[in-house]
């Protein structure tokens, strides 16, 4: 069966298209009423109260356009195929940076407001959390007189990408206090250079009061290498606030330093031919 009927794990994308839904639930029709089993099959299994009985014929030929919309509504998770449709405007009103739209939708729908913004669970979270990915600053500040109350997920959100202003206006809302312990675990997986220096800049800690080392650098140096620039600023950002990384050279090399990189040559001139184990970096 074709991915058009496949509803075993459905989950919308971070900006899900109302018009490909619709064409979805059709497909979804056209299977059903064909009497494809996987199709009927999984209608069953999300539509509340309709069952289809392939055994009878003709099986689904009573089968309306709003029950696969409910079907395909429910397999996302959604109560209802107005509320999917409601999850995809309130996206698009976000992406399109509009007050208005999203004042609109929430006053009608209040459960907006509070519910992930693609109905399933999602890293991009409620309708706050969801504009502070986008550095949406106006749609933040009329979520948070409405009553929003993701203000920590927001400013993680923000700084995880890179949307430095919209995570300081959200730092000053949540009245400016002590960053937590993980602060730095957002923009060291990401690699954010400027996340990091924010959060440091905040009073994010390296290490805590009995020496631990808080620092992500193991994310660091883990995370995908496309961005080494990004990786050397962080690495160096630590070392300015207090971590101490070892001293070897394969460190130095994920640092950008050079100039240590010589030191451990001229000590070693043998260098280029060893091999290093994983306690050596």
């Amino acid at each position: 069966m074709s991915n058009k009927t496949d509803l075993t794990h459905r989950r919308l994308p971070v900006r899900p298209n109302l018009k490909q839904l619709k064409h979805q639930a059709k497909d979804l029709l056209r299977a059903v009423r064909s009497g494809d089993p996987k199709a009927v099959e999984e209608f069953n299994r999300f539509h509340p109260d309709i069952r289809i009985d392939l055994h009878h014929v003709p099986a689904a030929s009573h089968i309306k356009l709003a029950d696969a919309q409910l079907a395909l509504a429910r397999s996302y998770e959604a109560s209802s195929w107005p509320r999917l449709a409601q999850a995809c405007q309130l996206v698009d009103a976000i992406w399109n940076d509009d007050p208005g739209a999203v004042l609109t939708l929430v006053q009608k729908h209040p459960n907006l407001l509070l519910e992930n913004a693609v109905i399933r669970n999602s890293n991009w979270g409620p309708p706050m959390s969801y504009a502070a990915n986008l550095g949406r600053d106006r749609i933040i500040r009329l979520l948070h007189k409405l009553g929003a109350g993701d203000l920590e997920k927001a400013i993680d959100r923000a700084v995880l990408q890179s949307k430095i202003e919209t995570a300081r206006m959200i730092y000053e809302l949540l009245g400016s206090p002590v960053p937590p312990a993980d602060a730095l675990d957002g923009p060291a997986y990401t690699l954010s250079a400027s996340g990091t220096a924010f959060v440091l800049s905040i009073g994010g800690k390296v290490k805590d009061r009995n020496g631990k080392r808080l620092a992500p650098v193991d994310v660091v140096l883990e995370t995908d290498s496309r961005k080494p620039e990004a990786k050397h600023q962080i690495l160096e950002m630590y070392v300015r606030h207090g971590l101490d990384l070892p001293d070897t050279p394969v460190m130095a090399l994920h640092r950008g330093r050079i100039d240590l990189l010589q030191k451990h040559f001229a000590r070693d001139p043998k260098l280029l031919q060893r091999t290093f184990s994983h306690e050596e970096i």
